[in-house]
């Protein structure tokens, strides 16, 4: 295992997930990646028409503005949590899309050998409507997964 790439998110909880995640890569002898991935915010620059009744998108006026200013904190985040590792080697990559997915699309991108992620203590009911970002990596994933659960 040469390299891991530990997926983060504003929780936290993503404190012990990068923590752990970077004391087994340390353990490996691998290079490490933080991966945060944003909604895909692209659509909120849409200007849809009014559907099912529903005006708001003729009067929202989005500012393209914001959507960069989401990237730029996203990449704050990244950086700062890539500095709380104090460890210079540490990569970080932002990406937007399907959480999921682009989880797995950068995986493969950059070769990883190990995905680490948090399993965030959701209800049962949000599990069955929703799933989980791990369980949807779990499902489509040819790289080992290592799991961290996050608690309260």
């Amino acid at each position: 295992m040469k390299k891991v790439l530990i997926g983060v998110d504003y929780n936290p909880r993503s404190e012990k997930v990068t923590r752990d995640g970077y004391e087994l890569a340390r353990k490996l002898g691998a290079r490490v990646c933080l991966i945060h991935v944003l909604a895909d915010v692209s659509y909120y620059g849409v200007n849809y028409p009014s559907f099912m009744g529903y005006e708001g998108y003729n009067e929202m006026q989005v500012d393209i503005n914001v959507i960069s200013e989401l990237k730029e904190v996203a990449k704050n985040f990244l950086n700062t949590a890539a500095e709380h590792l104090e460890d210079p080697l540490v990569e970080t990559h932002l990406a937007d899309g399907p959480t999921s997915s682009t989880i797995l699309d950068y995986a493969d991108e950059w070769n990883a050998d190990l995905i680490v992620l948090g399993t965030h203590s959701h209800s049962v009911l949000e599990k069955v409507l929703m799933g989980t970002t791990a369980s949807r990596i779990l499902e489509r994933t040819k790289i080992p997964v290592y799991l961290i659960p996050v608690k309260d």
